[in-house]
């Protein structure tokens, strides 16, 4: 069996125009600084609403990334 270690974060993406943009906007931002990335599990959705009406949406993502180094024996 294939030794991996992940480790876990969680980021809040947001998008003007969509839950969908806003777990793809998470990930493009963890991706600039982890490398690794494998998973992604979608939690919280919520949103605000602006006094003009406008809808911003906000995502919980969690993100799995596999650690680098030597298998622990």
């Amino acid at each position: 069996m294939p030794d991996k270690t992940y480790k876990i974060i969680e980021v809040v993406g947001v998008s003007d125009k969509s839950i969908h943009e806003a777990v793809r906007n998470a990930i493009a931002k963890a991706r600039q600084t982890l490398r690794n990335i494998d998973w992604f599990e979608v939690g919280q959705v919520r949103g605000a609403v602006g006094k003009g009406g406008e809808i911003d949406f906000q995502v919980e993502v969690r993100i799995g990334f596999r650690l680098e180094g030597d298998a622990v024996s």
